[in-house]
């Protein structure tokens, strides 16, 4: 994938992965948001024993590539979960920080 690839085609991209390898039984939402939490508790054990400066301050190439690989499967999952639902991404993020921005002005 590109930087210039839409979040349209990445989750196409994850919908055309589960198809070929036939898990969509597998992929259900009960699953899914389940995988999700798994992996995001992956990404949070990255960071469990460092300080919040050191987080900030990770330069090890091999952990910066597992914060990586940890994040893409954060994501991969939650595309996968959004096809469930036939969402488009785009569109709920969108409509989320409209209903944040109301919720949240930024002049308090």
């Amino acid at each position: 994938m590109e930087k210039s690839d839409s979040i349209l085609q990445l989750q196409k991209s994850v919908e055309l992965f589960t198809e070929q390898r036939n898990w969509q039984t597998a992929h259900n939402p009960k699953n899914l948001s389940m995988s999700i939490a798994i992996e995001a508790a992956e990404l949070m054990e990255i960071f469990q024993w460092i300080s919040i400066d050191e987080s900030k301050n990770i330069s090890d190439p091999d952990v910066i590539v597992n914060v990586a690989d940890e994040l893409a499967d954060v994501l991969i999952y939650c595309f996968s979960f959004a096809n469930q639902f036939e969402f488009d991404v785009a569109d709920i993020v969108r409509e989320k920080m409209r209903k944040n921005n109301f919720k949240y002005p930024a002049k308090k």
